[in-house]
């Protein structure tokens, strides 16, 4: 059993500290926050994720997992310490290092015995070297510690199966002692013949934005499919399905819709474009595809204006999912806010109904009327847009749909209902790559 502290329990922080304490390690989780680590305390989380308040409460229980606010007793009285922190996205598109810069120098300064120092937090490439540095400032006595970047492969909705049952892990760092503790830290799944692979913490860093860039590309891709399906009258979903049973490509992450977003690939794939910039290169590929993906996001509101006649002057909108994707309250960057501030700024009113963001947005966008099932939400709208595919949308009944509208409109901006149907009950409809069938 090893020591470990976590710096940071946020998402990556949390999932992974509730993670690493089943695997049977003695777990310090640390925040700044007060409140967050009293709510951790008495069971509860701020974040939605499912099963892991199970996997919190199982391990608390078990007295593996603890949280706290001193981060001065975490850091001295363990051998591991992961920084689990934000890397939010600056203006310039790079990544906001400012609390990982904080971590590092609180490490440094108190230091006591040799430690491993771990990076969770998703940060550039070249930051590993950055934050040896700053720890040797404040290490005044020297202390041995060796570096480890640990990057996180986690989806919202799953996260929890994907830090218990990963299809990799990967370690980097030039001491083999430092990745012999890691793998222990990982045995289980290195039991579970879990590919653990042993880079160097530059190659370690490449490796996380090089693998969520590309997902990206893959989603701008198929969306560019899908948008050309519409122009030439093809159903984009027997593309997929003949696509997906190439196994060089495979279906995974070939789904169209209004645009990507969350927390980690439009933050991730800028950091990487302006990465790529700043080292002298330019990355046409990722340049393109954050540029597709705005062009969706614009696409998703010209489709939904057209559709009400033109603008939204007067219209009442209702705007079906919040998060970004099913199985999170995380509204961050959701191609949802992009539909709000069109409609907002042209005069329109905004209905709105999600099974678990409202809050969530209602932080964001108080203005909009937030509901508390969709059928209310809908009742006397002039039309509805479907922007997150939870798995209740995709039973609607479209008979009740289009009597409780003031007109049978919808954009199905998931494509989760059968054309069919909406064209049984009269509705008008727009949605991605199937638009002519």
């Amino acid at each position: 059993m090893r020591k470990i502290t976590i710096i940071g329990t946020g998402y990556v922080g949390l999932v992974s500290g509730a993670g690493i304490s089943d695997f049977g390690h003695s777990v310090t989780c640390v925040d700044i926050s007060s409140d967050i680590i009293e709510l951790l305390n008495q069971g509860k989380t701020q974040i939605y994720e499912p099963s892991l308040d199970e996997l919190v409460q199982k391990n608390v229980k078990a007295g593996r997992l603890k949280f706290s606010t001193d981060i001065v007793r975490a850091i001295q009285h363990s051998e591991i310490i992961f920084i689990a922190v934000g890397t939010p996205q600056s203006n310039d598109g790079s990544a906001d290092l400012s609390s990982v810069e904080s971590v590092a120098k609180i490490i440094g300064q108190h230091i006591n015995s040799y430690k491993i120092i771990c990076t969770k937090s998703t940060v550039p490439v070249g930051t590993g070297d950055w934050i040896i540095n700053l720890i040797n400032k404040g290490n005044k006595n020297n202390i041995e510690f060796d570096y480890v970047s640990n990057p996180e492969f986690l989806r919202e909705g799953s996260a929890v199966k994907d830090f218990l049952w990963p299809d990799r892990v990967v370690i980097g760092t030039k001491s083999n002692s430092a990745f012999s503790a890691m793998r222990d830290v990982y045995g289980p799944l290195y039991i579970n013949q879990k590919p653990i692979i042993h880079t160097s913490v530059t190659t370690a860093e490449m490796i996380k934005y090089a693998a969520n860039s590309f997902l990206a590309l893959k989603i701008s891709y198929i969306n560019e499919v899908a948008n050309l399906c519409d122009e030439l009258g093809a159903d984009i979903h027997q593309v997929v399905e003949a696509m997906g049973k190439d196994g060089r490509i495979s279906p995974k992450f070939l789904h169209p819709g209004p645009g990507f977003g969350g927390s980690c690939f439009p933050k991730d794939i800028k950091a990487f474009a302006k990465l790529s910039r700043q080292s002298g290169l330019f990355m046409n590929t990722v340049e393109a595809a954050i540029k597709a993906n705005e062009f969706q996001k614009k696409r998703m509101v010209e489709k939904m204006r057209a559709l009400v006649g033109g603008n939204f002057q007067g219209k009442f909108i209702t705007i079906l999912g919040l998060a970004f994707k099913p199985n999170t309250d995380d509204v961050r960057e959701s191609p949802a806010i992009n539909l709000i501030k069109s409609i907002n700024n042209e005069g329109g009113y905004i209905r709105a109904y999600d099974p678990i963001s409202n809050n969530s947005m209602k932080k964001l966008h108080p203005e909009v009327e937030y509901f508390s099932n969709w059928q209310e939400a809908c009742k006397n709208s002039d039309g509805v847009v479907v922007m997150t595919e939870w798995n209740e949308f995709r039973s609607i009944n479209l008979e009740l749909l289009s009597s409780l509208l003031e007109s049978p409109v919808i954009l199905d901006a998931r494509n989760i209902f059968n054309v069919e149907k909406l064209k049984e009950y009269n509705f008008k409809y727009e949605n991605f790559g199937r638009s002519n069938l």
